[in-house]
């Protein structure tokens, strides 16, 4: 996977999982940032479930999943 298309995901699901979580909120470039630093924890918990993904969207599913879990980390022990 490319560096861009990795960016790519990461940023589409920090905005998906801004968009689902409903947290006291932490601005839409930090959400974007999680998001890309979830892509990689989402990709870890879908390997370690034995699950793989070959597409687009299943990439963009497993990032938001991550991203969903580094947002409610964040907000329940970095936001005031």
């Amino acid at each position: 996977m490319s560096l861009i298309l990795f960016l790519f995901i990461g940023l589409v699901a920090g905005w998906l999982a801004n968009t689902l979580y409903k947290g006291t909120g932490s601005g839409l470039l930090m959400n974007l940032l999680l998001g890309v630093l979830g892509s990689v924890i989402g990709r870890m918990i879908f390997k370690l479930l034995g699950l793989n993904s070959s597409n687009l969207v299943g990439s963009i599913v497993m990032a938001t999943v991550g991203a969903l879990a580094v947002l409610w980390l964040y907000n329940r022990y970095f936001s005031k």
